[in-house]
């Protein structure tokens, strides 16, 4: 019998997801918002991570074709158009691109003649445009990292400091300022803070992380196009 009394006079105990079931309509429109930049915060940085470990590796046995010995010895216009045939399945690299784009505008340049040294500022812009375009689609969708970091704080704040709001409404219609009152109204707002700083960590941490690997990528296809024109005056202009 004294089992019984305590077990019904033992407060309810609350989980989170029953908090969130029961949470007001605009806590829980909050929550959903923060789960939605969640979700794609774990999307891009997925999708993001994977496409920097082919661009890298990519660029890499790029780099090894295009500065092999043989060629190194010999640029010639064939070693170039070997290095385009093989170009193609490095996709992934921004320097093949880059490599492409001046090829394509050396070749375009070749049908009138061979190149000349008026000819490379010609070449230098496809580059510049090539470089322009990898950076661009290397950056897609970084910027939703960003925008989730500065802001899904202050989503769950909205959350919080609503749910709050709601336990002072309840403090007064109860007439009573007991934890069975206010319990769940703070706890639904703290739910709503925890949730938009899960977001922002990673979206901030992940954010840092791309912008430096894009800002080195970027660097060494910069550096690649500046020799790639050194070779170009070198070795394929007429004086």
């Amino acid at each position: 019998m004294l089992s019984v009394f305590l077990q019904a006079s033992a407060p309810q105990q609350l989980s989170p997801w029953q908090l969130v079931v029961g949470a007001s309509p605009v806590v829980q429109f909050v929550l959903l918002i923060l789960v939605f930049m969640m979700v794609m915060c774990l999307y891009i940085i997925g999708a993001k991570g994977i496409r920097l470990k082919q661009v890298t590796d990519q660029s890499r046995a790029f780099l090894e074709l295009f500065w092999s010995e043989e060629r190194a010895r010999n640029w010639n216009a064939k070693a170039m158009n070997d290095i385009h045939g093989q170009s193609a399945s490095y996709d992934r690299s921004p320097i093949a691109t880059v490599f492409r784009a001046g090829y394509r505008e050396l070749a375009r340049i070749a049908r009138t003649g061979r190149p000349t040294k008026g000819d490379v500022e010609n070449v230098e812009r496809a580059l510049r445009r090539a470089q322009s375009a990898e950076l661009t689609r290397l950056e897609n969708k970084v910027s939703f990292l960003a925008t989730t970091a500065s802001t899904a704080p202050f989503v769950g704040l909205f959350g919080t400091v609503w749910g709050v709001m709601n336990s002072f409404i309840a403090i007064h219609g109860e007439k009573s300022a007991g934890l069975d009152v206010v319990a769940p109204g703070i706890a639904e707002a703290l739910i709503a803070t925890a949730l938009g700083l899960a977001a922002a960590i990673p979206a901030v941490m992940a954010y840092n992380y791309f912008v430096r690997r894009i800002r080195v990528v970027d660097s060494e296809t910069a550096a690649f196009a500046s020799d790639y024109l050194n070779i170009i005056r070198r070795h394929l202009l007429v004086e």
